[in-house]
This record gives structure tokens, sequence and C-alpha cells, in this order.
């Protein structure tokens, strides 16, 4: 008697189920890398709009404490051109595009020693040789200031007010990094640490 062998599929994956399930983990892992590559993107953007911001902050902090430690105030009025000899001579102002001042160190008889921090074609500038030429630019490139929000204004420099000068200090702009644009304000008030009433 012969007995026959008959081989009966007992389990396992056939080729089509290995094949379908190769296809999902595959579809997984693409999202997966994509969802991962996103976060990558965000966060590159997200270190570089802070450091731009850290570059703008510490620009605020420089101007703050230069100003705080200076004096003889000169507010420069928008549409008007100043000498050396004009920006050593106090004066206030409510909406100026910059700020002129003897420096702590500074001789008050030179008048080419002053300090000047000023807006210029979206750009902050600093000058420490009482000219508005030759000078440094404080904002990174991707900076862009607004003329007409961006404002120095000083109340009582001149001297015998009896009031303690002030400097309120307006940054607004917009941040260009790729091809975002994030709009910013920043202010701050400073007031001189020398005695003047």
């Amino acid at each position: 008697m012969l007995i026959r062998n008959k081989n009966k599929f007992t389990g396992g994956y056939t080729i089509i189920e290995t094949m379908i399930a190769l296809a999902i983990f595959l579809i997984v892992i693409v999202i997966g890398i994509g969802a991962l590559l996103n976060v990558y993107n965000v966060n590159k953007k997200s270190q570089s709009m802070r450091s731009i911001m850290d570059s703008l902050s510490f620009t605020m902090e420089d101007m703050s404490r230069n100003i705080r430690t200076g004096y003889n105030y000169k507010c420069l009025e928008r549409g008007q051109s100043y000498t050396s000899e004009e920006l050593s001579v106090p004066g206030s102002c409510m909406d100026g595009y910059g700020i002129a001042f003897e420096s702590s160190n500074g001789n008050p008889e030179d008048p080419k020693d002053q300090w000047v921090y000023y807006l210029s074609e979206g750009k902050l500038f600093k000058s420490t040789n009482g000219e508005l030429k030759n000078s440094i630019q404080m904002t990174p490139e991707e900076v862009v200031l607004s003329d007409y929000s961006v404002s120095f204004s000083v109340i009582g420099a001149e001297s015998g007010d009896n009031q303690q000068p002030l400097v309120i200090i307006r940054l607004v702009g917009k941040i260009t990094s790729g091809e975002n644009i994030t709009p910013f304000s920043l202010q701050t008030a400073v007031s001189q640490r020398l005695s003047d009433i």
C-alpha cells in the first residue's frame, strides 16, 4: 500500500504578504523621515531668527549702556544735516533719526569725539568721531529698519531745565531670513547716569 504524502500548507507568509508588509513599512519610514526633516528645517530657521534677535538685543544694550554713561545729548531731527560743532550742542526732540552725545571719557571741548547713533537707509550706524560718515553698521544685513517708525526721542537735554535727560529708543522693522519675513519692535528708555539737575 502506497501512502501518499500530501504537503499541506500550515502557516507562514506568502510573497505577496511580505511585499505588502514591506511597502507599508517603507511608507511609514518615508513619512517619518519627512517629519524629521521638517522639524530640522523649523529648528534651523528658529536658530537663525534667534541669532538675529540676539544681535538686535545686543545692539540695543550697547546703545543703552553708552548713552546712559554719556552726557550732552543731541537729538538729530529728521530732514536736518549736522556739522561736528552742531552735534556737540545739547538739544531735545521727540522723533529724531539719531542721537549724538559725549561719551563718558570724551572731552566736551572737542566736537570731533562725539558718539553718534543714527538711522540711514534702513540700517543703524554708530560713529565715534563726531561725524555721520565712516560709521560702523550696527544691525545685521537681514534686518531692515522702518525709516519713519524708528525714533530717538530726547527729553530734557538742555542744561538748566531742572529735568534729568531721558532718551527713548524705538527700533521697528523686519527680519528677512530665507523666505520668512518677521516683523519686530524693540523699545527702551535710558536716563543719564550723571546728575544734570
